[in-house]
């Protein structure tokens, strides 16, 4: 008989169990059932069941259709996407495009009016490049992405891709891996270009980052005013208030709430809100740097279209945020709390992995009709004409792993959250979205990606229709509806992988043997090599350039002839992620001989417009 505990938790959505890399089934413990549907709220049973049943329902349509709704005579009233509201008897009206609130015959509708499917991109590449790295000294800034837009856009690449840009942790320079934001709605100032850095071949953040605050701190004291900032200021309203007032707070207690005294834990708790006066100057210079990045960030964007970039920026947005940063503070609700994201055991990780961040809690996000996900993706496609959703595994199901036992998978509301990216991709002007699908993937997410037109992930080190023994796929057989690249950034470059740069690092770190692994490696090569006409970065882009994918994404790494790998997972401090400096200054790439190989590689196999 089954535990009524666990059937309690899978109609929360914890699911029962799953199969792992190896086959195996592992099934949830009930105690991580438990502390699962505790972490999203949900204390008792019956609380459990009247949530549930208070749940609005989701009705997905198409833009400019009548809802499959029938509310015969009953009267309703539509709250529309701009505000607006309609109230009327039986049959709905053709909704516009966007997420629509209805209540009719007591019970709360969530309508999504999206299109079916978002229009398939031109064959086209672009380069991805880390932009912590672009910079000859200190940290790359926005400043340097612009210029690198510019000398790759009369190249004829279509997009230039890079690192999250979130908003981090200055009060803390040790906490700065892009994939561990403090909120994911806001950006990261120390890519504002301010002061000298520290030149050397890895980014030194303990140094540059303070040494950045301080000098954009000295130019703000000489800021006059700006009626162009007062405009955005009021504009933002209150969500930029409550990011400003967490920062000034982190600056005098610490970057974590959870550190703070408890009657500042919480933006609207009474002493916070009364610390905003104190701390008014604090805000506003706060804010004066989400206004001086967005700037930054936006023209950027521009000179990457000026260029000729059909799509412009190619940005990523993290799976998720720090559980004790600004983006939990300001929006606690909609996170669960006590569990984290992760991902099962496997090969790498055989007790599983914990990243330390906080998942969105799917009870929420049906019962706001799903507003924090659509503002966060707003929010990346102001700026970008590519978005990259990380780990889009987590839009269908996410692993979650309570503070103490074994982490089990919790079912996503993926047709709505499907239907939120459509929405929000084109009202942003049918913006390209890619849908990281690497690792274990749940049956039926691909056909929710090629369904929604949101490209995949066609990593060609991966791209095998063996693996014992190696045997690499052709590239006219690569999905049609992907982003092809060599690796990712969790992954060795073309040098790096052909010598083994990453099994040689993780021997550094654990001391074991590399004889196996290299040899095994050594065979995957020559199964590589025996498609490519040489060894060489060039060879690897032809392949990669006549790929039947839609995009092709030129790594800087790779283009550079590099060997360290931008991140080694699972570490920290015994690796240097997110650190290594490119060789070249992002001015100086576009005029390297390699950059102009690549290009004409892509043109011959039509991979971008003729320019003039």
């Amino acid at each position: 008989m089954t535990d009524p505990r666990l059937a309690l938790a899978a109609r929360m959505g914890v699911l029962p169990g799953y199969h792992d890399l190896s086959g195996h089934w592992r099934e949830t413990p009930v105690e991580t059932a438990e502390a699962l549907v505790a972490a999203m709220g949900l204390a008792a049973p019956d609380e459990a069941e009247a949530r549930l049943a208070a749940l609005p329902r989701d009705v997905i349509c198409e833009v400019g259709c009548r809802p499959d709704l029938d509310l015969w005579d009953t009267p309703w009233r539509l709250t529309c996407d701009d505000g607006s509201q309609l109230e009327g008897q039986g049959p709905l009206p053709e909704l516009p495009l966007g997420i629509h609130r209805l209540s009719a015959r007591g019970i709360c509708y969530t309508l999504l009016a999206a299109p079916p499917r978002l229009p398939e991109p031109a064959r086209c590449w672009g380069l991805v490049a880390p932009l912590y790295g672009l910079s000859a000294q200190g940290i790359g800034s926005y400043d340097d992405l612009g210029r690198l837009a510019a000398g790759m856009g009369g190249h004829g690449a279509a997009f230039l891709g890079i690192n999250p840009v979130h908003a981090g942790f200055p009060t803390q320079p040790g906490l700065f891996s892009p994939y561990t934001p403090s909120h994911r709605r806001r950006l990261n100032v120390i890519h504002l270009a301010a002061g000298a850095g520290q030149p050397g071949p890895l980014v030194d953040y303990l140094r540059d980052i303070p040494a950045r605050m301080a000098a954009l701190r000295a130019e703000y004291d000489g800021f006059s005013g700006d009626t162009r900032f007062d405009i955005w200021q009021a504009g933002e309203g209150e969500s930029l208030q409550r990011f400003a007032l967490h920062q000034a707070l982190s600056a005098r207690h610490g970057a974590f709430w959870n550190d703070w005294p408890e009657q500042i834990s919480a933006p609207d708790r009474p002493a916070a809100q009364a610390a905003r006066i104190e701390l008014a100057g604090e805000m506003r210079f706060h804010a004066w740097l989400q206004w001086r990045a967005e700037l930054a960030l936006a023209g950027a964007g521009q000179a990457a279209r000026d260029a000729g970039m059909r799509h412009g920026l190619y940005l990523d947005l993290a799976v998720g945020t720090h559980p004790h940063g600004a983006e939990t503070w300001e929006d606690r609700a909609s996170f669960a709390a006590g569990a984290s994201l992760g991902a099962p055991p496997d090969a790498f990780a055989p007790d599983g992995q914990n990243w330390n961040l906080a998942p969105l809690n799917p009870l929420r996000l049906r019962a706001s009709a799903y507003a924090p996900l659509a503002e966060t993706l707003r929010r990346q496609l102001q700026f970008a004409g590519v978005l990259r959703i990380d780990h889009i595994i987590g839009f269908d199901r996410a692993f979650w792993v309570p503070g103490n036992g074994a982490g089990a998978y919790v079912r996503m509301p993926s047709e709505a959250m499907f239907a939120v990216i459509r929405i929000e991709a084109a009202r942003a002007g049918n913006a390209v979205i890619v849908g990281e699908d690497l690792g274990i993937i749940p049956e039926g997410l691909r056909g929710h990606l090629a369904g929604s037109g949101v490209l995949g992930c066609r990593v060609a080190m991966f791209e095998r229709d063996s693996w014992h023994p190696p045997h690499f796929r052709a590239p006219e057989a690569y999905d049609r509806s992907a982003i092809a690249s060599f690796s990712t950034h969790d992954l060795p470059t073309w040098r790096g992988w052909r010598q083994g740069a990453d099994i040689d690092a993780r021997a550094r770190i654990s001391g074991q043997d590399t004889t196996e692994a290299h040899r095994e490696r050594a065979t995957e090569v020559a199964a590589l090599d025996a498609i490519l006409p040489d060894d060489s970065a060039d060879a690897l882009h032809g392949l990669l350039a006549c790929a039947a994918s839609r995009l092709v994404a030129v790594q800087a790494e790779v283009m550079l002839d590099m060997a360290e790998q931008p991140n080694l997972p699972g570490t920290t401090v015994e690796y240097p992620n997110w650190q290594l400096r490119l060789p070249v200054a992002a001015g100086d790439i576009a005029g390297l001989p390699a950059a102009a190989r690549t290009a004409t590689i892509m043109r011959e196999n039509d991979r971008q417009e003729e320019r003039p």
